[in-house]
């Protein structure tokens, strides 16, 4: 797999860039966060909860405020697998879908494990942090696809039926591949979605999500990402359920103050392309960052899920600094969000200063093991 077109960064470009990789890696965990409490309640009942204006606060969930779900654990996991590939590169082992199923085989670990493990050889760093190592509501096809050793693939996908939003909600960190071509980005998203989800929804909306974080981690507009976004789509089988959805997305901008009606008109099930669509939805129409957090939480759908997605968005799209500090306080796992952002970064603006021929920073192997 060519990685396409490869970037010269200047210190400008790469302190914008780690700020959209914070961005879009604390968004996405805000969002689920602040869902997480009323993830699946019709809006009366979250009404009841939390009052008249629903949910303008993180409330508790899994046992405290600011708690994150799988959504947020699987991102992370993402992440170091993505970074595993570019440090295994120098030794000619280069299939980036082989290093994501790897670090998810790792996050499938902390769902039945008491703790890291030491004894396991080529864990790194992310494998080591205990906190993650707590079940949160993670989903039967999540678990089932990742229950053995056998990777899933286009071909032969695991849950060939499945087409929740799970894969989706994992796979905004391949859009941050910015030195990728953007048809690239959406393949490979698609190929990782494969080892848990097989039905077309559920990939081409994860390749979707990808391609739209990519755009925003560029630079470019959300509309001009999702205008982008549905002319690569429309070059995939299947895709008409997915472009009907964001296309409905788009329309429903212009229909009026955004609010839970206008939200449930694009879907309240978790299905893929459905939390896809609220998700793009409640960023286009965001006053700010909070606003389109609370919208894309307050409603009848699985509210994690489209605040994850929504958060992701909004992250790249403006950077870390746009989050609001309160929520950000509170949020669980931060300190590691952060570290495993800037080693990102680091790793795809500077790679070779960490890892070449010429040079071996032990101490980043030793995180990100070859192995």
């Amino acid at each position: 797999m060519s990685t396409g077109t490869t970037a010269v960064w200047g210190r400008a470009e790469q302190q914008d860039f780690r700020s959209r990789v914070r961005g879009a890696l604390l968004g996405g965990a805000i969002g689920d966060a602040l869902g997480a409490g009323v993830s699946g309640l019709s809006l009366e009942e979250i009404r009841e909860a939390h009052g008249a204006d629903a949910v303008t606060d993180l409330v508790p969930a899994h046992g405290g405020r600011g708690l994150v779900t799988a959504v947020t654990q699987l991102n992370l996991f993402t992440v170091d697998g993505l970074i595993r590939a570019q440090v295994r590169r120098d030794i000619g082992a280069w299939h980036p879908p082989t290093d994501v199923h790897q670090a998810y085989l790792r996050w499938a670990a902390t769902q039945h494990d008491w703790g890291p493990d030491e004894r396991r050889e080529g864990n790194g760093w992310l494998a080591g942090q205990e906190w993650l190592y707590a079940r949160r509501a993670p989903t039967r096809e999540c678990l089932n696809g990742l229950g053995d050793t056998v990777m899933g693939t286009l071909d032969r996908p695991k849950n060939p039926a499945a087409h929740d939003a799970a894969a989706l909600t994992r796979s905004a960190p391949f859009g941050l591949l910015v030195g990728w071509e953007p048809q690239l980005v959406l393949q490979l998203a698609v190929e990782c979605a494969a080892q848990t989800h097989g039905h077309p929804t559920a990939l081409l909306s994860s390749g979707a999500l990808a391609v739209m974080v990519h755009g925003l981690a560029r630079g470019e507009t959300l509309d001009g990402s999702v205008q982008q976004t549905l002319a690569l789509l429309t070059e995939r089988p299947g895709h008409e359920p997915v472009t009907e959805a964001l296309q409905q997305a788009l329309g429903t901008v212009r229909q009026g103050i955004p609010g839970p009606a206008l939200i449930e008109s694009l879907g309240a099930t978790d299905s893929a392309e459905e939390v896809l669509a609220v998700a793009v939805y409640c960023a286009l129409v965001g006053e700010d960052v909070r606003h389109g957090l609370r919208l894309a939480v307050n409603h009848g759908g699985p509210s994690a899920a489209t605040g994850a997605l929504c958060g992701a968005l909004l992250g790249a799209l403006h950077g870390e600094t746009a989050l609001p500090p309160a929520w950000l306080a509170e949020l669980e796992g931060r300190a590691t969000l952060l570290e495993l952002a800037d080693d990102f970064a680091m790793e795809m603006t500077q790679g070779p200063a960490l890892h070449s021929p010429a040079a071996v920073a032990a101490g980043w192997l030793a995180r990100y093991p070859r192995g």
